[in-house]
Formats: C-alpha cells, sequence, structure tokens
C-alpha cells in the first residue's frame, strides 16, 4: 500500500532539527534517540517510526487529504541507510574517534536536509538505483 509523500518528509525534517542539535551539543544520547528512530523505520516502515506516528496522529489531521503518494520501499531502505550512518556516528561519539561522529552525522543530516527541503531522498534514490542495477543483471 503506498504512503503519503508528505509523511517520510516530515520525519525527514525532524530529523534535520534532531541531527542538527546532536552536531551542536554532541549528545550521544540524542543520537542514540535517533538512531532508533531510525531502526524502527527501518523494520517497521516509515509510518511505524515515532516521525511517522506523530505526522500520523498531529499533523495529517491538520491538512488536506494527499494528492502524492509512493511505494513504502524506497524509504524504508533510506531509514536503514540513515540507521547505519547513525550507528556510526553514535560509535563516534562515544568510543571514538570524534570525527567519525562528527562525519557519520554529519552526512545523515545532510541527507535529511536534502528529504525535508527539496523532497529529494538520497536513500530512495540509491534504493531505485539498486533495484534498476540488479533487475538488469538478472
Amino acid at each position: 500500500m503506498d504512503i503519503d509523500v508528505r509523511g517520510p518528509r516530515f520525519g525527514a525534517a525532524v530529523t534535520t532539527v534532531v541531527l542538527a542539535i546532536v552536531l551542536v551539543t554532541g549528545s550521544a544520547w540524542l543520537l542514540a534517540w535517533q538512531t532508533l528512530a531510525f531502526l524502527l523505520g527501518a523494520a517497521g516502515g516509515v509510518t511505524r517510526s515515532p516521525y511517522g506516528l506523530l505526522f500520523r496522529k498531529a499533523v495529517r489531521p491538520r491538512l488536506g487529504p494527499p494528492t502524492a503518494f509512493e511505494a513504502p520501499e524506497p524509504p524504508r531502505f533510506a531509514q536503514a541507510v540513515g540507521l547505519v550512518f547513525a550507528a556510526l556516528g553514535l560509535v563516534g561519539y562515544t568510543l571514538g574517534p570524534g570525527w567519525l561522529g562528527l562525519a557519520a552525522t554529519g552526512a545523515a543530516l545532510a541527507a535529511a536536509f536534502l528529504n525535508a527541503v527539496f523532497g529529494y531522498c538520497l536513500g530512495c534514490e540509491t534504493y531505485l538505483l539498486v533495484r534498476r542495477m540488479t533487475a538488469g543483471a538478472k
């Protein structure tokens, strides 16, 4: 079942704010929260992530009906990619080296920002590229 495109974009906006705060404060706890949010989004789909639930319960009822939909698989893959970067960032912030925490968190922030502001999902595009490449290899 396709999902409202505004949901993942809302999640990306919240993620952008969270990751920006992590970069400013160096908070491993906040990055741990974001890592958990990515994990839940990757495991259950973006509609079951904390930000997806917030969108569905608090934001979507205040908006008009959705006009655009997308398949859930690309955003779910993007959550998995975000999970990898957030986990690497968490390792960097907690165990070192510090530059790993900054670089991985910064990369995740850049991807979330692109989705939130421009509607361009790097993880989704990567998913589609991998699908095209693996379909052609058969």
